[in-house]
């Protein structure tokens, strides 16, 4: 389920979007920042300013994260259920010191998310399917750097 390649895509995307919904079934979509895989299949997302999420969490545990490297356009769908992780119970401190490397002390976190994840589908643009011949993971870069006009950094 998490292999090499899903945890190489939680490494290296900035964003992920938490899909939950509430309890009439109104959808509702998040991004989040902080994020880690974690052992046995886990994805770690750190709650920092998400009370809609968790709340919704509560009356539903089903999951769907979206995972997409954007110059690239490629990433993962995880569906699986989760569970709020808080202050005070046994598992929070060592997911705090995990989500720390990601952002260090500046970010409050108010809890983990924990998601336990049950099936992985992969996200790719239409252009690698219907273009296969002249479609690469370079060529995607880009094209999307001058259509969002980034520059890359010379170190």
């Amino acid at each position: 389920m998490m292999n090499q390649q899903v945890r190489s895509s939680i490494d290296e995307c900035g964003l992920c979007w938490l899909a939950t919904v509430d309890e009439t079934g109104a959808p509702n979509v998040s991004p989040k920042e902080m994020f880690i895989h974690h052992e046995n299949g886990k994805l770690l997302i750190a709650n920092i300013a998400s009370p809609v999420s968790v709340r919704n969490l509560q009356a539903n545990p089903l999951v769907c994260v979206s995972l997409l490297e954007v110059f690239k356009q490629k990433g993962f769908k995880l569906k699986g259920t989760a569970a709020y992780i808080e202050p005070g119970h046994q598992l929070f401190d060592g997911y705090l010191e995990r989500l720390r490397t990601l952002g260090g002390h500046d970010f409050p976190i108010l809890g983990v998310i924990e998601v336990t994840i049950s099936r992985v589908d992969r996200i790719i643009a239409p252009s690698y399917w219907m273009f296969p011949d002249k479609t690469t993971e370079d060529s995607q870069v880009q094209a999307a750097m001058q259509s969002y006009g980034v520059v890359p950094a010379h170190t």
